[in-house]
């Protein structure tokens, strides 16, 4: 059988950069080239970043993304790759459609200095809820290409989660590859999915799949790469490792290409393209990378600060600044910003106020010497009282005051010094309103306003696990952690004093927010039913403060803000 080295490319785009992505193609092509490949598939949207959503509506874009595509083909023969077969993701208009030309997601096939094809996927590159922006053009087709006497098919990211799609006609087209380019956000235990989907996939294709994904962040989106490779057995025959860019390289042995079937199958016309191409001769197949995936709840860290180095970095911003209170919260978005652009850009401050403890002042010290962090103390008692004796404000708006103020200096320094503001909130405080809009809420960017606080806890103590294990000292000081949660906005102020215990409080969160559940099934499982009203009658009334909640990394089936949203005037209340 013939013998073609695919090249995988888990590679970090930047949405609207078309000229710095075709430089990464360019430069991942020339490694492919000296690594003897000969194809190299690229993610979806490669051109473009993905996802970029409403610029696809912009005519000059989508003009801008064909012009690249053309001239990339052109750059990739000049700089000796011009028999490197390189399958891109960009962004395209369908000019056949009597509406006019409207934008689609779209692969090329690059080769020769020329586009040997394009295929055009159905829905538009871009995300939201209940989005019916979508555009059916007749007539869609398959492109198979033949190429080194193999044909192989191009498919796009959704492609694999539909049934009877372009997977069931490449059988009838008998391809012996099928290159499928994705840009598949991150989610908890998505891994796994995503590869007994592609193996039912190469199943029904009756041939081997290439799966190729993004490795990288934009904006509350995190690509997490996991790239592979698996015949039509399911048997895995590579798989790249999660958060790695990287250039990854498998050999394979295909079906000699034999079929001409044309055609339309299944609502999908099968389109055929000939490249004047011979077998590779035969080499010595090099040994695949067969990487076991990081597992949980590794792989949530590294999404958090995958997270944050590319909002950080593609934002162009040099440094953050963040509260550090002394608590678990902040103490773990510190360690998650320190890992992502090293503890030397990250800034602390302390803002005690009458009611701060002597530990909170002293576990903040703690945690920024252990992240090698700068650090400073401000004291907001004077500006408290200021505030408090003009307005003549007590109880809850006393409390808010001081959220608010803290606020204010975080965001003042931002100003002066120009560093990104990190928000400390997780998203249980997030789905209940247990935070201060205009104070604690601030700030440019939420690194864990997807991750449960019991799940806070737990990677505080996995990052300490890792440290000792590496014989590094440990980032998260262990009074953070112990400790009961508190804002200290009030003598002897407690989380409980407010909130049901954490691990009650996120058992019910992960069922009426994650899964949708209603109130009668969570009582109906074991919940207190005066409990669970109440969790209920939170999460729906705090919507007002989500939407004004600073972006953050998803980790979650339903994130705050991305996946789900509640209309803020809303009188529906569920009851027993």
């Amino acid at each position: 059988m013939p013998q073609l080295r695919i090249a995988l490319a888990q590679i970090n785009h930047v949405v609207g950069d078309l000229r710095g992505n075709a430089d990464s193609v360019l430069a991942r092509a020339r490694d492919a080239v000296a690594a003897g490949a000969h194809l190299l598939a690229l993610p979806e949207m490669m051109l473009t970043g993905y996802p970029p959503e409403d610029l696809v509506f912009r005519p000059s874009f989508r003009a801008a993304a064909r012009d690249t595509l053309s001239q990339l083909a052109i750059e990739l023969d000049a700089a000796g790759a011009g028999e490197l077969a390189v399958i891109v993701g960009y962004l395209d208009d369908d000019a056949e459609t009597t509406a006019g030309a409207r934008p689609r997601n779209a692969a090329a096939f690059l080769l020769g200095g020329q586009v040997i094809t394009r295929y055009y996927k159905h829905h538009l590159p871009n995300y939201g809820v209940f989005d019916e922006r979508r555009y059916f053009v007749p007539g869609d087709r398959l492109p198979v290409v033949r190429y080194r006497g193999i044909d192989i098919a191009l498919t796009i990211c959704e492609d694999a989660w539909q049934d009877g799609g372009p997977f069931t006609v490449a059988r009838h087209a008998a391809v012996g590859l099928v290159v499928n380019i994705n840009g598949s956000p991150y989610e908890r235990d998505k891994d796994e999915a995503r590869l007994a989907l592609l193996q039912r996939r190469a199943g029904e294709a009756g041939a081997t799949v290439a799966y190729v994904n993004t490795c990288g962040a934009q904006d509350e989106l995190v690509f997490d790469g996991d790239s592979f490779i698996v015949d039509a057995a399911g048997a895995l025959l590579m798989r790249a490792p999660q958060f790695v860019e990287g250039l990854y390289l498998a050999d394979l042995e295909l079906p000699e290409a034999s079929s001409e079937v044309t055609g339309e199958v299944a609502g999908m016309t099968i389109e055929r393209h000939h490249t004047a191409t011979a077998a590779a001769p035969a080499y010595a197949a090099e040994p695949a990378v067969l990487t076991q995936p990081i597992g949980y709840p590794a792989e949530v860290w590294g999404a958090l600060v995958l997270g944050v180095r590319d909002y950080v970095g593609k934002n162009r911003f040099a440094s953050v600044v963040l509260g550090m209170s002394g608590g678990i919260d902040s103490a773990v978005v510190a360690a998650i910003a320190a890992d992502a652009i090293g503890g030397e850009q990250v800034y602390g401050v302390s803002m005690p106020s009458a009611y701060s403890s002597e530990h909170s002042r002293s576990d903040a010290a703690d945690l920024a010497e252990r992240i090698g962090a700068h650090y400073r103390e401000v004291a907001i008692a004077p500006m408290t009282d200021a505030f408090v004796d003009s307005l003549k404000l007590t109880g809850l708006a006393e409390e808010n005051v001081q959220a608010r103020i803290r606020g204010t200096i975080l965001m003042g320094m931002s100003n002066a010094e120009g560093h990104l503001v990190l928000t400390t909130g997780n998203k249980s405080e997030l789905a209940v309103g247990y935070s201060t809009i205009y104070g604690d809420a601030v700030g440019g960017f939420a690194p864990i306003k997807d991750v449960p606080k019991t799940l806070v806890w737990q990677l505080a103590r996995w990052r300490n696990a890792q440290a000792r294990a590496r014989g590094e000292r440990e980032p998260i000081p262990p009074n953070s952690i112990s400790k009961p949660p508190s804002a200290e906005l009030r003598p002897g102020q407690l989380d409980s004093d407010s909130l049901p215990d954490y691990a009650v409080l996120d058992a019910i969160l992960a069922r009426y927010v994650d899964a949708d559940d209603g109130v009668a099934q969570l009582i109906e499982a074991g919940f207190d039913p005066e409990l669970v009203v109440r969790t209920a009658r939170m999460v729906d009334t705090a919507e007002w403060k989500r939407r004004q909640y600073p972006p953050g990394p998803k980790i979650s089936y339903k994130a705050f803000g991305r996946d789900r949203r509640l209309p803020i005037t809303n009188r529906w209340r569920e009851n027993t």
